[in-house]
C-alpha cells in the first residue's frame, strides 16, 4: 500500500511496503535539474550531484561509501532535466542508516575546495567521454536543435568552460535556491515502515524552511538541424518531433505509437529498415515528456552510403502509420507497455522512483490499474489520428554525426513528411 505524508514545511514522504522483500530502496528526489539552471549555471546541478558524495560535516567521501557498502548496500545518484535523485538500496535493518547517509549528503555537503578540484577533473573526463560516444552526445545535440538558446536545450553535463569555472559559491548558491523541503520528495519502497520513516524525516528535515524557487524558463519548440561531420565508422541519425507534455491527453497515445513504430524487434522501423533492407544494426523510437513539452525521437546508426535511404524510409514509416497502423500492432504495443511497467515495479528501486516522479508531476501517485486503463484506452484510431497530426504539423528537429555530408537536410525531410 502506498502511503503519503506531507510535513508542515512541505517535505513529502511517500512509501510503499512490499511484502516478502528483505531489502528496500530509499532516496531523496529534488525537483531541480538542468532546466532550472540559468545560463551561467549550466552544469551546476550535475556538479552538485557529484559533490554530494565528496564529504559532509561528519563523513569523508570514503566514509560515505563505506557506511553503505559495509552493510552490503548500494548508493548512487543521477541528474535529469527536471530532477536530481540521491538514493540507496539496503537490507531492511539498514534503512535508518541509509536515510541518515542520504540526508547527510543532501543537507550537509562541505564543498571542500580540494574535492571540488578533484571532481571538476572527473566531470571534465565525463564530458570528454560523452564526446567520444556518438550515440550518446547526439541526443544532447538533438535537444539543443529542438530547443535552441533555452534551458531545456542545454546539456545536463554543461559545457567544459563553465564546469572549469564553478566554485564553492556556485554550488552553495544553487542549493540555497532549490534544495528546500518543499522541493524534496523522500521516497522509499520495499521492506519499509511508513510511520518510522515519517518520524525520522521529522527529526532530520523538520527544522528546514521552505524556499521560494525561481521560475524555470518555459520550453518553446523551434526545431533546427545540427550536423557534425567527422570520420567515424557510422553515420548517426537522430530525428525529433514535438510530442505531448505530461498533462497532455495524447501522452499515452504517443507512447503506444512510438512503441509500435520502433519499440522492439517486431516494430515497423526495425522490420522495414533493419530486417528487410539491412540498413542499420540499431534503430528505435521513444517518447519523452516534460512539464510543458515533449519529444518523440527516432535514432539509428548506418553507413555513409545508406544515410539517405535510411532517413527517407524513416519518414515514410512515420507517414504510413497514419494510414495503416493495424489493430494487432496497437494491441502488441499496449501489451509491451503494460508488461514493461509491471516488470519495472518488481524492484523496490523502480517503485521508489515511480512514486517520486509521479508526485513531482501530478502531486499524487496513480495506481497501477489507473495507468493500465489509460494504456488500454489507446485505440488504433487514436494512434492513426496522432500519427497523422504529427506528420502534418511537421514540427521536427534533426541531429547528424559522423560521415553525414550526404544526409538529406531537415527541410527536405519536412517536405517529404508533409507530402
Amino acid at each position: 500500500m502506498i502511503e503519503l505524508t506531507t510535513l508542515p514545511n512541505g517535505l513529502r514522504v511517500v512509501t510503499e511496503n512490499m511484502p516478502g522483500l528483505a531489502s528496500a530502496t530509499i532516496g531523496i528526489w529534488v525537483t531541480a535539474g538542468g532546466r532550472h539552471e540559468r545560463l551561467e549555471q549550466n552544469g551546476i546541478a550535475h556538479f552538485l550531484e557529484h559533490m554530494a558524495f565528496k564529504g559532509t560535516k561528519t563523513r569523508s567521501a570514503l566514509q560515505i561509501a563505506e557506511s553503505i557498502e559495509d552493510v552490503g548496500g548500494y548508493i548512487n545518484a543521477y541528474t535529469s532535466r527536471e530532477m536530481t535523485a540521491y538514493y540507496a538500496r539496503v537490507l531492511a535493518e539498514d534503512v535508518p542508516l541509509a536515510l541518515d547517509v542520504i540526508s547527510d549528503i543532501v543537507l550537509n555537503p562541505v564543498f571542500d575546495p580540494r574535492e571540488i578540484e578533484v571532481e571538476r577533473h572527473v566531470i571534465l573526463q565525463e564530458i570528454g567521454q560523452s564526446m567520444d560516444t556518438p550515440d550518446d552526445i547526439i541526443f544532447d545535440w538533438l535537444q539543443e536543435a529542438a530547443y535552441p538558446d533555452q534551458a531545456m536545450g542545454r546539456t545536463i553535463l554543461g559545457p567544459a568552460e563553465k564546469v572549469a569555472s564553478f566554485g564553492r559559491p556556485d554550488l552553495s548558491g544553487f542549493v540555497s535556491e532549490h534544495y528546500g523541503p518543499n522541493e524534496m520528495i523522500l521516497s522509499a519502497a520495499g521492506a519499509v515502515d511508513h510511520d518510522q520513516i515519517v518520524r525520522a524525516a521529522e527529526q532530520i528535515f523538520g527544522h528546514l524552511s521552505r524556499v521560494i524557487v525561481p521560475g524555470s524558463q518555459s520550453a518553446t519548440w523551434q526545431g533546427r538541424e545540427r550536423r557534425e561531420i567527422k570520420q567515424l565508422e557510422q553515420a548517426h541519425f537522430a530525428l525529433g518531433l514535438e510530442g505531448p507534455a505530461y498533462a497532455n491527453q495524447d501522452l499515452y497515445t504517443a507512447q503506444v505509437y512510438t512503441t509500435a513504430l520502433g519499440g522492439g524487434m517486431s516494430s515497423r522501423l526495425f522490420q522495414k529498415i533493419r530486417e528487410e533492407r539491412g540498413l542499420c544494426y540499431t534503430i528505435f523510437a521513444q517518447a519523452g515528456a516534460y512539464e510543458d513539452t515533449g519529444m518523440i525521437t527516432v535514432y539509428a546508426g548506418t553507413s555513409a552510403e545508406e544515410i539517405g535511404a535510411l532517413a527517407g524510409l524513416t519518414i515514410d514509416e512515420l507517414k504510413r502509420a497514419a494510414d495503416d497502423m493495424s489493430e494487432a500492432e496497437v494491441a502488441r504495443a499496449r501489451a509491451q507497455m503494460k508488461a514493461g511497467m509491471l516488470m519495472g515495479l518488481e524492484s523496490a528501486s523502480g517503485r521508489a522512483e515511480r512514486m517520486a516522479r509521479n508526485l513531482a508531476i501530478w502531486g499524487r501517485v496513480p495506481g497501477i490499474e489507473e495507468s493500465a486503463e489509460k494504456i488500454d484506452a489507446v485505440t488504433r484510431d487514436k494512434v492513426r489520428d496522432f500519427a497523422g497530426r504529427l506528420a502534418g504539423e511537421g514540427r521536427s528537429a534533426l541531429a547528424l554525426y559522423g560521415p553525414v555530408s550526404a544526409a538529406p537536410e531537415l527541410g527536405e525531410l519536412r517536405r517529404r513528411l508533409a507530402a
